[in-house]
């Protein structure tokens, strides 16, 4: 049955009914009888003879005295050509000077309107509220579209000719459509039919046949009935099921519409039925076997393959082997020797790269593939190419408190430790000897390749003076000149000449008590100091300031005793 609500929302104002009365031929004549001559009336249908016809009357004895005329035009052009001695049905609209008793003025007919009343009681013989009627459509008038069901002209409002409204509801003229009558309104001969309604009310009907026999897993056709970023909407004949993008393949698409179009046929499979909620599930990449199903056998561990870069993150690159199946290429697997700091440096989607396939999940459809395994790796030259020993130029890349990283080759880098770097001076931070970007020249001292480590040193350039000349030329009690380079809280350092100093304790630099050596001496000054030892071990040289005026036998004696 028809919902009286929405024949309530279909009540057109007045305008708009004048206008759709005006369109179906006007309601003047909602009161009417029919007969025959001789109860003649007003708004009576009554048979008459054609008497006469001329260019642009029709001249008709309806059994009064006067006769009456009909404009020639009312004729159809489908119709045979009135004849004289035709019987023809007319509607007596008007008698002027009306005096029935005496069959006296002149009468008004209407053959066009007799028809009308005539197919308006023929078909409201037939036609009840919630009926299916066909119509052809006749033209588009304000709000809708006229249509005419066996001679009637009814009205289909704009909101009513489809479940969702065309772009041009003039796009149905000229065409035989189906609609359910919603509202008949019998004292202005008004029809108003709906096709959508009768769209819904089938829909219904098949939407419950449907679910009915709809099953997980049956394949079924069904029409794109609409398209959004999330997937299609498919109508299986009576039921929407949403077809969702990940659903559609099993490979990798930007949008759904790269694989369905507006109105397209397409086959689907049920995946899922919430018959509670009336909402199905499909797909289509069900329709073949899972590309993953023979991944491990295809794609063994250490195997070699080409593959497409489809899509570059900050963490790697996603690499398609063949539709369905992708793999990841880490940042980390990409080179051996290169600091990548984001995948596209080295790739772009649509790429072609060489892969090695590292590992396989196959419980969650992942592959691990790796660039830089394609190649040899070259840490495994390493050691033949740079043993201990070793001398080799690079460049200062970066600077760290314990030391500084060396370039000796492209991505191979050599750690110089702030220890390795002189062997008199106390180092603190690297950029006390070397610079960013400063070419070096180092010696190999030892390289672990399993945990890919170059040990450098620079002091192994030279021999060691602490085994060399070092205790030769400073003896104990030797009185020397240094500069003070560094003040401490426990004392000074003395540089006695380059690379090369010793420490002058806070307690040897005054025979008085000092707190702060800042009162007695600052950086730069220049200072006489007595070497109270030399420790070749520790690589340590012991100063004294206040005893500089001591015998050297004294100084040797008090360093002894200590």
């Amino acid at each position: 049955m028809v919902n009286r609500n929405l024949i309530r929302e279909l009540d057109t104002g007045d305008e708009l009914d004048q206008e759709i009365e005006l369109a179906m031929g006007g309601s003047e004549t909602a009161d009417y009888d029919i007969g025959l001559a001789p109860s003649l009336s007003v708004n009576s249908v009554v048979e008459g003879k054609i008497l006469r016809v001329d260019s642009e009357f029709v001249l008709v004895d309806v059994g009064y005295k006067s006769e009456g005329h009909i404009p020639r035009n009312e004729w159809d052009e489908n119709e045979p050509e009135p004849q004289i001695g035709d019987l023809v049905k007319v509607l007596l609209e008007d008698i002027e000077e009306a005096s029935l008793d005496e069959h006296r003025g002149l009468i008004t007919l209407s053959k066009r309107k007799a028809r009308r009343i005539e197919d308006w009681l023929r078909v409201m013989s037939s036609v009840r509220e919630d009926d299916v009627v066909t119509g052809f459509v006749l033209r588009k008038i304000k709000g809708g579209l006229l249509v005419d069901i066996s001679g009637v002209n009814v009205f289909l409002p704009a909101s009513q000719v489809d479940i969702r409204r065309p772009a041009d509801i003039g796009d149905y003229c000229d065409r035989a459509i189906q609609c359910l009558v919603l509202k008949i309104d019998e004292s202005r001969r008004n029809i108003v039919v709906s096709r959508r309604a009768l769209i819904e009310q089938e829909r219904a009907e098949r939407k419950k046949q449907l679910m009915e026999t709809l099953e997980v897993g049956q394949i079924r056709r069904g029409i794109v009935k609409n398209i959004a970023d999330f997937g299609a909407f498919v109508d299986l004949g009576g039921i929407d099921g949403l077809l969702h993008i990940t659903d559609m393949s099993w490979g990798r698409i930007g949008h759904p519409s790269e694989m369905v179009s507006i109105d397209q046929e397409v086959e689907v499979q049920v995946l899922h039925i919430d018959r509670e909620r009336e909402k199905i599930a499909l797909g289509m990449k069900q329709r073949t076997p899972s590309p993953w199903a023979k991944v491990a056998d295809k794609y063994p561990v250490d195997t070699v393959c080409k593959g497409e870069v489809v899509n570059v993150m900050s963490y790697g690159a996603f690499v398609k082997l063949e539709d369905g199946v992708e793999g990841l290429v880490h940042i980390s697997e990409m080179s051996w020797t290169k600091r990548v700091s984001h995948p596209s440096e080295l790739v772009a989607p649509g790429d072609t790269v060489d892969v090695v396939v590292l590992a396989i999940n196959q419980e969650k459809q992942e592959i691990s593939l790796g660039m830089k395994q394609t190649q040899q790796n070259p840490w495994e030259k390493v050691a033949a190419d740079y043993p201990p020993g070793a001398i080799v130029k690079g460049v200062v890349r970066n600077l760290t408190n314990y030391g500084a990283f060396i370039e000796i080759d492209e991505g191979i880098d050599g750690l110089l430790h702030v220890t390795d770097m002189s062997w008199t001076r106390k180092v603190t931070h690297p950029s006390e000897v070397v610079d960013k970007g400063q070419e070096v020249e180092c010696k190999v001292l030892s390289v672990d390749q399993q945990r890919r480590r170059i040990a450098l040193g620079l002091k192994q350039m030279q021999e060691d003076p602490w085994t060399g000349d070092i205790p030769d030329r400073y003896k104990v009690g030797d009185v020397v000149n240094g500069t003070i380079t560094k003040i401490t809280n426990f004392g000074v350092f003395v540089g006695l000449e380059d690379g090369l100093e010793g420490l002058l304790h806070i307690s040897e630099l005054s025979d008085d008590k000092v707190e702060n050596a800042e009162e007695l001496v600052q950086v730069g000054d220049p200072i006489e100091v007595k070497i109270l030892r030399v420790d070749t071990d520790e690589r340590k040289i012991g100063l004294s300031r206040k005893q500089v005026d001591s015998p050297a036998d004294e100084a040797a004696a008090e360093t002894s005793g200590s």
